[in-house]
């Protein structure tokens, strides 16, 4: 008769506290990484199987793989490997020592953490996880070793387990697990199948679930970017989203050094449901997913970036507050900032009018990047483009300040509101003038950056003044009737002046070339500044037109009528006019309340018939 194999009992810790029922209840919202906790053991035990096969030259010709099968009828989940596998002593040290040990430190690293969301990816219990869903759990392995026997470890979650000698054939590990009554959703192939999608599925050894297999070995970011189309970029990105709009672009990292860092980040085409203040990157390490809410390694201004990163040099089990000071963590930030502003430069280089359909999408993260680091703003200032109301489309700045140069150097006129500003622009092109569109909530702000990046340029709204290319020789419009009398000049500002009574109005009277546009309001630049900016800081400004200025167009035929008018003594006609010429300036500045309204669109009526009866 053989002999019967001895059961060796004894506890795992020299401690009285059982930690397991801590693991249970602490961390019972993330139970399913108990999942991906023993399928990257189950790696580990493979891949260093591959190293001892490969310095030890023995031979070994396995299909190395992960099976993951169910007993309905038993309640048992088991995952197994064909691995290195463990003897009996090597069981007492890695599981009764020094995974326990880890899960001790762990528990006791994080037990008074009130937001356990805190913890990127909850990694360092490793195989006690098994005890957040687990009753009571098994081991079953054969050691690669010659002439190993094979070793069973079983522990009901106390601190005591039973190990005996087994028979086993097929060398690995296998973990069997008794679930719990109300842990039996890990009986469901469906549910499994989610788990290992979400955490598994870029491993690099064959995982099996019920024969078959549900990963993708060869993820996209472990390959180089020369070695990828760009058809294959656009698959992957589906993979990971299947429901999402095709990418704007992508980069491809891949670093070894100071640190090792790969991953795909796409940037996607932003949509009204699209959440930029989310984070939108899967972190893995070593191909193992860890978290996708991770904004701690994104460029705060990249935060719609979408895709993978792997960096496997990472301290995962720490909490979100110390990953922000890791010093890594910075790095891998600049090195993305980096990567991005190439990948701009080479963008807006290629196709300047296809760049311009992808900058409406990107433009307000590149202009935030740029006012938020400096480096990011040398990289791509010269490559930056703007809409432009001329005959480009758009116009980086160098482009638009080499044109300038004769006409009005070092000036950059602007419109942030094309419809509100049209008469402006009007005249703007009739002279062959161009203005930069700038009409988004940044570009205030970034305005005024680039200003205090380059002292020798200024921005000026088209409304805040009239270049001087756009008024008359000062000979052909400074005309006198007689020696001795007022200029037309002065009898127009005069006739003004009396028939505008507006506080804080000032009327100023110039001859533009256009003819067309009898008035126009203008507003001091950096007094509108001042006063948009102390209102968005919450206080009170009053009226932003309590001091504004009417240009009026002594080359206006009906500005010229108006005078004849006043000489003939139709002093309420041309009073209406002036009125009238007011009030269709101020209209591209401001909507009128009810009672003005009223008496603009009376007054027209009333100009209407006056003409009428011509």
């Amino acid at each position: 008769m053989p002999s019967k194999k001895k059961m060796e009992k004894g506890n795992i810790s020299i401690h009285t506290e059982n930690i397991f029922p801590i693991i249970k209840k602490w961390l019972y919202s993330e139970k399913e990484i108990f999942l991906r906790e023993l399928v990257s053991n189950a790696v580990d035990a493979i891949h260093k199987l591959q190293h001892v096969n490969l310095i030890e030259g023995l031979q070994l010709s396995d299909e190395y793989a992960i099976d993951i099968s169910v007993d309905k009828d038993a309640g048992t989940l088991i995952v197994r490997d064909n691995g290195i596998g463990m003897t009996a002593d090597e069981i007492r040290k890695y599981i009764n020592q020094i995974a326990f040990s880890s899960a001790e430190d762990f528990v006791e690293k994080f037990k008074d953490l009130e937001d356990k969301n805190q913890i990127i990816g909850h990694f360092g219990l490793g195989f006690y996880s098994s005890y957040m869903v687990a009753k009571k759990v098994e081991i079953r392995s054969l050691s690669y070793r010659k002439d190993a026997r094979g070793a069973h470890w079983i522990c009901d979650g106390s601190t005591s387990y039973e190990m005996e000698e087994i028979d086993k054939k097929d060398r690995g590990t296998e973990v069997i697990l008794h679930l719990e009554d109300n842990e039996k959703e890990f009986l469901d192939p469906v549910r499994l199948r989610e788990v290992l999608k979400r955490y598994c599925n870029f491993l690099p050894v064959l995982i099996r679930l019920a024969g078959d297999e549900v990963n993708d070995r060869n993820p996209l970011w472990t390959r180089t970017s020369g070695e990828v189309t760009e058809e294959e970029y656009r698959e992957f990105y589906k993979k990971l989203y299947p429901l999402a709009d095709e990418p704007l672009f992508w980069i491809h990292l891949n670093i070894d050094f100071p640190f090792n860092l790969k991953g795909i980040l796409y940037f996607p085409r932003l949509t009204t449901e699209f959440d930029v203040t989310k984070s939108h990157i899967k972190l893995f390490c070593n191909q193992v997913f860890v978290t996708d809410n991770c904004p701690e390694m994104i460029p705060e201004f990249l935060s719609p970036l979408q895709g993978c990163l792997d960096a496997p040099d990472l301290p995962l089990n720490v909490s979100r507050s110390y990953l922000q000071n890791e010093p890594q963590v910075r790095k891998i930030k600049e090195v993305i900032s980096s990567r991005m502003a190439a990948k701009v430069n080479e963008l807006a280089k290629k196709d300047r009018k296809e760049f311009g359909g992808i900058w409406e999408d990107i433009h307000t993260f590149v202009k935030f990047g740029m006012m938020r680091d400096d480096k990011f703003f040398d990289k791509v200032k010269d490559q930056v483009i703007y809409r432009s109301t001329g005959d480009s489309e758009y116009v980086t700045l160098p482009e638009y300040l080499e044109r300038a140069r004769e006409r009005h150097e070092n000036k950059i006129f602007y419109t942030n509101d094309e419809a509100a500003q049209t008469t402006y622009l009007k005249l703007f092109k009739s002279q062959g003038l161009e203005a930069l569109v700038l009409d988004t909530p940044i570009d205030s702000h970034f305005i005024q950056y680039l200003e205090m990046k380059n002292s020798e340029v200024r921005f000026e709204r088209v409304d805040s003044d009239v270049t001087e290319n756009l008024i008359e020789d000062d000979q052909t419009r400074k005309l006198v009737e007689k020696e001795g009398e007022e200029s037309v000049e002065e009898r127009i500002k005069g006739t003004f002046e009396n028939g505008l009574h507006k506080e804080g109005l000032t009327i100023r009277v110039e001859s533009l070339k256009d003819a067309s546009v009898p008035g126009m309001i203008l507003l001091s630049e950096q007094s509108r500044r001042f006063k948009e900016m102390t209102r968005m800081m919450g206080k009170d400004v009053g009226d932003l037109f309590k001091d504004h200025t009417l240009l009026v167009n002594s080359a206006s035929p009906v500005v010229k009528n108006l005078l004849k008018m006043e000489e003939a003594g139709r002093r309420d006609e041309a009073g209406m006019l002036i009125e009238q010429i007011y009030d269709l300036a101020m209209l591209t500045h401001q909507a009128f309340d009810k009672e003005r309204m009223e008496s603009f669109l009376e007054r027209s009526n009333r100009i209407l018939e006056v003409m009428s009866q011509k």
